[in-house]
């Protein structure tokens, strides 16, 4: 993979990361409440939260599997295109579903990233 490709999906990997920590560490607070819209009422309920954490900690595991490709894989493009594959997927159904903007929010960098990768091959 070239550096373009890498710094990209470094980024995708940070963007992740920082998903799982709001979502795990910080559920309650202000900034999450506002970046996922989700009313006070619902997100002090118990299984709300816990729904967030489980939740943070799939977005989590596509950050470190990414840094994984990136910095220990043997072969990176094999691990980190088919979990930027799945990134999108994962931020096309959350659209559908959720809020229309997540395929900006979450799936243009990986997007992003998987282009660099294919016209870098």
């Amino acid at each position: 993979m070239n550096i373009l490709s890498n710094i990209l999906t470094i980024l995708v990997s940070i963007e992740f990361v920082y998903i799982m920590f709001i979502q795990t560490f910080k559920t309650n607070s202000k900034n999450t409440i506002r970046i996922f819209k989700i009313p006070n009422s619902a997100i002090n309920d118990k299984f709300t939260g816990t729904l967030m954490k489980n939740q943070g900690i799939y977005n989590g595991l596509i950050g470190f599997l990414l840094l994984y490709g990136i910095f220990i894989a043997p072969h990176p493009k094999e691990i980190v295109i088919p979990i930027l594959i799945y990134a999108i997927l994962v931020a096309i159904y959350g659209s559908l579903t959720s809020q229309k903007s997540i395929i900006i929010k979450q799936g243009l960098l990986p997007i992003i990233a998987l282009i660099s990768i294919i016209f870098s091959l």
